[in-house]
């Protein structure tokens, strides 16, 4: 008869029991749990099967949500990529956090966060956890105060610049602070796909800290355009989503792979490939975690930056991308900020289960703090949402969410209980549109002059909601 001896090793304040689940397997459980947090790029709310995609299957993901929990009313920091990022890596939306845009720093990268920032995976480290980047970084240029390694990172694996990010076989990546050279992809090659390489060193980094904290944090740049995907995928779905469009777009000279997206003859196929690809490596992480024996001491997130984008030949529309919801990448109505969530905590987190609770990016940062244990040393606009994921009934909920976005003229919305305004052509003259969510969740009917007192009441909390910024003011 073999018998199993549960073990407690007190590591700082924290401590780890070893609990057999299998013949030859030890799952370890701690007061620590993993976190690995995987952020789409330009996702939209029906590109997955679990939640209304007809043209796809997207099982892995799928299956992460049949063994956790679907937020329906989850909202990125913002409608575009860095300050979305920012947004979940300080805990303040887009009214408070440093980077309230995309901005460009030539020749690579985005403007830097600040050194002083104080960043979820700065607080993680210094509780003890292993921390890694593996993706697109997209704030701060490479040496600048604002790259991974000085904000939080002990490791780093990507693009640190979005606009090279738009190139799935870049001419190089970054490790740590070092540039790699890829020389299967010099000149017009297309030997080395960058997702599969980031891929690989995620998973590395798994099995490397599979015995204390880790947290992995996994922003692919999958399905952002360019549309491009390895062969074997593509030959899985070539002539299967007819009529396709073929795109045009830069396939030589001196700006080649430099931010100017490739042509795709068959995008229609390619958007498919790119999703099924990322859906297979959400399937192997999954699977990593299960053979480490993690599962019950590991949180696992997936989720979006911001809603569809429609460029390099992506085609929302035939594909609802949107799900039915207003609007796309760039825009503040819901087709441009709600977005998946979808948390698997085995034995902490019923399965199968869903809410509707009202949460955002900037919630990420406090709640990953009350499962450790900790509160922040500044204040944040988010709310912890463990409640939610306990399934306890003493929710806190938000007095409102808030977004603004420097582009286009310059756009705010506001959501506050089930009503939402959106201010467009802020730096003009602006245009209002109020919506009921709960009886209009597509926004199709402007209550704006059907209820001046609503409209008014959020316009005044809009143009209190923000503090002024040296770079992204209206």
């Amino acid at each position: 008869m073999i018998i199993f001896i549960a073990f407690i090793a007190l590591v700082q304040t924290s401590f780890t029991i070893y609990r057999p689940i299998a013949k030859n397997t030890i799952e370890k459980i701690s007061t620590k749990p993993n976190i690995i947090y995987i952020l789409a790029d330009d996702l939209g709310y029906g590109d997955l099967s679990i939640l209304g995609q007809k043209h796809f299957k997207t099982p892995n993901i799928d299956k992460l949500a049949k063994e956790g929990m679907i937020f329906t009313q989850h909202y990125a920091g913002s409608s575009v990529c860095a300050p979305s990022r920012s947004s979940l890596l300080t805990g303040l939306h887009t009214g408070n956090t440093f980077i309230r845009g995309n901005k460009e720093v030539r020749p690579e990268g985005q403007l830097p966060l600040p050194k002083n920032t104080i960043t979820l995976p700065k607080i993680l480290q210094a509780e003890g956890y292993t921390t890694g980047a593996f993706g697109k970084w997209g704030l701060g240029f490479p040496g600048s105060e604002g790259a991974p390694l000085q904000q939080g990172f002990d490791t780093f694996y990507g693009y640190n610049c979005q606009r090279l990010g738009h190139h799935y076989y870049p001419y190089h990546l970054w490790d740590d602070d070092q540039k790699v050279i890829l020389e299967g992809n010099s000149g017009k090659k297309k030997e080395q796909y960058a997702p599969n390489l980031i891929h690989q060193k995620a998973l590395n980094f798994i099995d490397k800290n599979k015995d204390k904290p880790f947290f992995l944090y996994y922003p692919t740049i999958i399905p952002h355009a360019e549309l491009a995907a390895p062969k074997e995928y593509m030959e899985k779905f070539i002539q299967k989503f007819s009529p396709e469009k073929p795109y045009k777009g830069l396939d030589d000279g001196e700006k080649y792979r430099n931010g100017n997206y490739e042509s795709q003859a068959h995008p229609h196929a390619a958007f498919v490939a790119m999703i099924t690809l990322l859906d297979d490596q959400v399937g192997e992480i999954m699977q990593k975690i299960k053979d480490l024996g993690l599962e019950k001491n590991t949180i696992i997130i997936f989720t979006s930056d911001n809603g569809a984008h429609q460029e390099g030949g992506a085609d929302p529309n035939f594909f609802n991308s949107t799900g039915g919801l207003r609007g796309y990448k760039r825009d503040l109505f819901e087709g441009g900020i709600r977005v998946p969530m979808i948390v698997k905590w085995k034995g902490t987190i019923k399965e199968k289960s869903k809410t509707n609770h009202v949460s955002a990016f900037w919630d990420v940062f406090p709640t990953f703090l009350d499962i450790i244990q900790q509160k922040p040393e500044n204040n944040l606009d988010g709310i912890s949402f463990l409640p939610t994921l306990k399934g306890a009934k003493n929710q806190k909920k938000h007095d409102y969410l808030y977004w603004e976005f420097h582009e286009l003229g310059g756009r705010q919305a506001i959501r506050k209980d089930q009503w939402k305004l959106v201010k467009y052509n802020v730096k003009k003259e602006p245009i209002y549109y109020l919506f009921d969510l709960e009886k209009d969740p597509k926004e199709q009917k402007n209550l704006s002059d059907v209820f001046p007192k609503k409209r008014d009441e959020l316009i005044k909390i809009i143009e209190n909601a923000r503090t002024t910024s040296e770079y992204f003011n209206f």
